[in-house]
């Protein structure tokens, strides 16, 4: 049945209008976003079962790529397209209400989380912090293959930096659904960190994100909520400078040693 053949009381923007956007089923809700059918005789209510009875739920329908949207007959590129910003338009949202600063490895997996949430393809996100770990943003800056994202170390640090920032940390998900880190995951940590270091910039953490849960990327165990790197601590900005505080800390013993032993004489 098309919209304009329901009654106006009955049709999905009248009892949006009326009783609010949470009265209304998913099939009705889809068929807002929809507008108008995508054939003759095919009005946005059969698009919108059809959508839910080709995916099984609203959360797979989410969760869908724009391609496979737009191959579902009635539906095309432009209605596509708008389905698929209408969700991610949502965890654009659900991110609002994340914590805006990073103090424990489970707040950055809450920060990334609506970025990465629903994804059929890995996906990796930083997200750039200010000197006391408060969010300044966060970029999605690769997106790879349903089992395998890239970890473009280059594309971080210039990330960073373009925001200005004094500290990061990164998150990427597993569409399988299981979040235990990869030795790939394991490896381009080490890396990250590496160049963080050489950087003077802090490296908060990696933590790899699933729909469920999320898990650390770390090679030795530690308390998912233990706060991380303090942000009011000094850090090197080259290797320069870390070879100069060692080499001021050494004279700052041997002078202590020589005014000990003063004394004993």
């Amino acid at each position: 049945m098309r919209i304009v053949d329901l009654p106006v009381s009955e049709r999905p923007r009248e009892r949006l209008r009326a009783l609010g956007a949470a009265a209304l089923a998913d099939r009705e809700l889809l068929a807002v976003v929809l507008g108008t059918g995508g054939a003759p005789g095919v009005g946005a209510h059969a698009l919108a079962e059809r959508l839910l009875a080709r995916f099984g739920s609203l959360r797979a329908v989410g969760r869908a790529h724009p391609a496979e949207l737009a191959a579902i007959s009635g539906v095309g590129p432009a209605k596509a397209a708008a389905l698929a910003a209408a969700f991610e338009l949502a965890r654009r949202a659900e991110q609002g209400e994340a914590a805006t600063r990073v103090t424990s490895a489970a707040d950055l997996a809450s920060v990334a989380a609506p970025l990465l949430h629903g994804r059929t393809r890995e996906r990796l996100v930083v997200v750039v912090c200010d000197r006391a770990n408060r969010v300044l943003g966060c970029d999605v800056l690769s997106e790879g293959s349903a089992d395998r994202s890239l970890l473009p170390v280059r594309e971080v640090m210039v990330a960073v930096l373009r925001r200005d920032g004094s500290a990061f940390g990164l998150a990427h998900n597993h569409p399988s659904g299981n979040p235990t880190p990869s030795e790939d995951d394991v490896a381009a940590t080490v890396r990250i960190t590496q160049a963080a270091d050489s950087a003077g910039i802090r490296f908060l953490d990696h933590v790899v994100v699933t729909d469920t849960g999320w898990q650390r990327v770390t090679g030795s165990p530690r308390d998912h909520t233990q706060p991380l790197a303090d942000p009011g601590a000094p850090v090197p900005r080259t290797v320069a400078a870390r070879q100069a505080i060692v080499a001021r800390r050494g004279r700052v013993a041997q002078r202590a040693l020589t005014a000990r032993l003063h004394r004993r004489r």
